[in-house]
């Protein structure tokens, strides 16, 4: 097995051209252009695809391009979609789209199966292996909470939209997370085809090929050369398309996030909803914060689930004492997961920064080295700070007993959730 540090890094490409999105009322526009524009196909996979307003119209155009002979492929997570599943799949029945079902929660006994905590939590749209998208942002209204119903304000997310290099390893993705899916739903039928193919070893090969995640081109050139793992120096935009799976780049995305603040030199801005980090990730924070950065966390203010809440209210004193900033966002739910590093250092995904994210789900993130897009980034940080209350060591006096309770029961239900995975090792 690789040690952690032997884990894939990200692969940056030049020549890209990204757009910042704040929401779906502006992601799904675009997004819905884009699908009305195909030409040969479609990959969709996302974590809730609802049945909204913003469903229906994406339904719509997903059926509209399949009219036109688009290859459209859709993939959604079984429980976080479970809710809308048998609407989305009466509407795409017989309309030419393939809809895989990512280990679906059917029967009571489908959590006894292995694996089933480990969910499909990216969000993740390709077109004609030229435009994409990417971010923390689901199929479902900006002010419609699956939980606590419709809300008066939009939550805050975002996303990216991007053209060039980039998206060729998130057509690869979302290819490889909807094969998976695909083949869980009807394997016995592809074994039969794999049998009666006149070339069994050739289509074998291919779908083996269409399992992978994408891998860093240029590390595994270097590790068959056996050359040190250097990134070359690339032209604007510069970006990586990241993964979290549970296969060869199990930590990608939490390396790429410690190793960006380890380098930090002026100031490190992450926004998250879900914040529980592991040893390592507390680690980097601290330290930057000892060293002269500033560290600025924007967390939930409005909580959507208590013991999230708990989670990161558990680690309020200690980071504190470090000298970490901590905000709370309070207009509406935060859905956003994001983090700008110095003025040329920024990320958008769908990762949170808690242990279901780093050790369990499929995530995805694109990593941007600009300064343009970090500025971008960082304007929408400091707006969303300017309707966030300060949480400082005057709330969090007369809690010791509570907070120590509070933090003890988190750190046993994120053991026992963790095990129950099947995760292994020190988080």
């Amino acid at each position: 097995m690789l040690s952690w540090h032997a884990q894939p890094s990200p692969e940056f490409s030049g020549g890209n051209q990204l757009q910042l999105l704040r929401g779906g009322d502006e992601l799904f526009p675009l997004q819905t252009a884009a699908i009305a524009g195909a030409l040969r196909e479609v990959w969709l996979a996302t974590y809730i695809f609802h049945d909204d307003e913003a469903g229906q119209a994406l339904v719509a155009a997903l059926r509209a391009a399949a009219a036109r002979r688009v290859r459209v492929r859709v993939v959604v997570d079984g429980f976080g979609s479970k809710a809308s599943l048998a609407w989305l799949q009466a509407q795409l029945e017989g309309s030419g789209v393939a809809l895989a079902v990512f280990r679906p929660i059917d029967r009571w006994y489908s959590w006894l199966q292995p694996g089933q905590l480990r969910r499909l939590h990216q969000k993740l749209c390709v077109v004609d292996g030229e435009q994409g998208f990417v971010g923390g942002i689901n199929i479902i209204g900006d002010r419609m909470d699956l939980n606590h119903g419709a809300t008066e304000q939009p939550r805050l997310d975002f996303a990216v939209a991007l053209h060039g290099p980039a998206v060729l390893p998130m057509e690869q993705a979302a290819r490889a997370v909807w094969t998976r899916a695909w083949l869980g739903r009807d394997f016995g039928e592809e074994l039969r085809a794999l049998v009666r193919s006149p070339e069994p070893l050739s289509r074998l090969r291919r779908l083996v090929q269409g399992l992978r995640m994408p891998r860093p081109t240029w590390l595994r050139r270097r590790q068959r050369e056996g050359e040190p793992a250097l990134q070359p120096e690339l032209e604007p935009v510069c970006a990586a398309f990241v993964l979290r799976d549970n296969l060869r780049q199990r930590r990608t995305i939490e390396r790429a996030y410690i190793d960006a603040i380890r380098a930090a030199r002026e100031r490190v801005d992450l926004i998250t909803p879900y914040f529980y980090p592991g040893h390592a990730f507390r680690r980097a924070l601290r330290d930057a914060a000892r060293r002269g950065v500033r560290v600025r966390l924007l967390l939930q203010g409005k909580v959507d689930y208590l013991l999230a809440g708990m989670a990161a209210q558990a680690l309020y004193t200690e980071l504190l004492g470090h000298g970490v900033e901590i905000f709370e966002y309070t207009p509406a739910f935060l859905h956003a997961k994001v983090c700008v590093v110095d003025e040329s250092w920024a990320t958008v995904g769908s990762s949170n920064i808690d242990p279901l994210s780093l050790l369990l789900n499929l995530e995805a993130n694109v990593i941007v080295r600009d300064a343009d897009f970090s500025r971008a980034l960082a304007a929408e940080f400091e707006q969303a700070l300017q309707v966030s209350r300060q949480v400082d060591q005057r709330h969090l006096q007369g809690q010791g007993l509570r907070a120590m309770f509070s933090r003890a029961l988190v750190a046993w239900a994120a053991y026992v959730y963790l095990r129950v995975a099947g995760a292994a090792g020190r988080y």
